[in-house]
């Protein structure tokens, strides 16, 4: 029984050696793949982290506001600041035309009288208050009140640019406007008690701190490559489909098959070796792309990966991961008559498990029915699994769920070809 296991492995090898195609699929496609997607990502990060966005600043306050926003905004790395084009004063609608047409991502624009009116506003805010504590004859009389208008500071976005960039300025900039509101309020009140008897420290008392999680005492910053190298490995792996259908195709169509069955070889015998052969396949792909992520991706500029004490866990996922691939696999090539069913099916299907599984897009950032379904593809298990190795610093126990599932759906696809097989073939 093994010799016939080992003859069968040897076939599928002897096949995939005579089908470029196939290996430039298996093995060129995952590591350009895996490059390209993370300079892209890193790319981004650094876009938005590194590389300075030019903002139209429209300021038609001149006043101490609008100073504040503009000395804040340049402070900020991320942006430079822009008031003029063509040497001229930029309006709101020079500002707006620029950025609709996307020669600009954004432009601000700062109200006219927003310092007076603020101050004002504050002003009769705090005279109410001190008033009513009794220190109006002490103090000052306050003034008559005279109904403000609330102020819009206007924001322009390129409609290209995403969701989430809008958010983050938007918030931004709100902070930003809080802050200064919040500072106008002290020092009125220091005005109206007097600034030698009352001082306020206008720090904020509440900030956010990012706890990071630690490795051997040691931060770990996750970063676009200890994402995109699990996300894509998988994708590679079950990318191992298309050519696995079309083998068995090719051997339904050629009469192979037809051959082994008049051996005394059974149907089982055959699936093991495939199973054997492309889980060889699916290791060397996964080694493949942690040694491009640990070796290369430094001298290109990107992050290294850092598999220190994951490798063993994370070999296991890959493992369990092309067995959920090969069953796949199989259960396309058996099910399909020909290679133009399998290779275009086997293709998109993956794509589809990939999308729905969290490959592309993170699971958190689906809605609520998709990210359900997501639940239901073998990759988001494997990616789960992954990412609970690389990120969660999980164990091999918290994995078992994952990996579990897996393989029962091997066992489950395969069954189901075996079936589809014997009874095509009994009628």
């Amino acid at each position: 029984m093994l010799y016939k296991i080992w003859m069968s492995i040897v076939k599928e090898f002897l096949l995939l050696k005579r089908d470029l195609g196939g290996l430039i699929i298996l093995f060129i496609m995952p590591l350009i793949l895996v490059i390209t997607v993370t300079i892209i990502q890193d790319s981004t990060f650094k876009t938005v982290s590194e590389n300075k966005i030019q903002i139209l600043l429209v300021d038609n306050d001149k006043g101490s506001v609008s100073k504040t926003v503009f000395d804040n905004l340049q402070k900020n790395n991320a942006f430079d600041i822009i008031t003029q084009i063509d040497d001229q004063p930029i309006t709101e609608e020079i500002a707006k035309e620029n950025v609709y047409k996307g020669k600009f991502k954004l432009a601000i624009v700062i109200p006219k009288d927003l310092s007076v009116d603020l101050q004002a506003k504050v002003d009769q805010n705090v005279q109410n208050i001190v008033s009513k504590m009794g220190f109006t004859d002490s103090i000052t009389e306050p003034k008559t009140s005279k109904v403000l208008q609330q102020k819009e500071v206007k924001l322009y976005f390129d409609p290209a640019v995403q969701m989430s960039f809008k958010t983050s300025v938007m918030n931004a900039i709100d902070k930003m406007i809080s802050q200064i509101e919040t500072k106008s309020i002290y020092t009125t009140f220091q005005n109206q008690l007097g600034e030698e008897n009352t001082q306020f420290d206008q720090k904020s008392f509440i900030t956010f701190k990012e706890i990071i999680p630690r490795i051997n005492n040691k931060e770990v910053l996750p970063n676009s490559v200890q994402h995109n190298v699990p996300a894509w490995t998988l994708f590679a792996i079950f990318f191992i489909v298309i050519p696995l259908s079309i083998n068995i195709v090719k051997e339904k169509s050629q009469g192979t098959f037809v051959r082994l069955l008049t051996n005394p070889v059974s149907n089982l015998i055959v699936i093991i070796g495939k199973t054997i052969t492309y889980l060889l396949i699916c290791m060397i792909q996964f080694y493949m792309m942690v040694a491009v992520a640990i070796f290369l991706f430094p001298h290109i500029g990107l992050p290294s990966l850092n598999v220190e004490g994951h490798l063993f866990l994370m070999s296991v996922v890959a493992l369990f991961s092309g067995f959920g691939a090969i069953g796949f696999g199989i259960l396309l090539g058996t099910i399909a008559s020909t290679q133009e069913q399998s290779a275009p099916f086997g293709a998109t299907s993956v794509i589809i498990l990939a999308a729905v599984g969290g490959v592309w897009v993170p699971v958190f950032a689906m809605p609520k029915i998709m990210q359900i379904i997501a639940k239901s593809s073998p990759m988001n298990w494997g990616l789960e699994a992954f990412y609970d190795v690389l990120l969660r610093n999980g164990s091999f126990v918290e994995i078992i769920p994952k990996i579990s599932l897996l393989f029962l759906f091997f066992i489950i696809t395969t069954s189901i070809a075996l079936f589809y097989d014997k009874k095509k073939r009994t009628v």
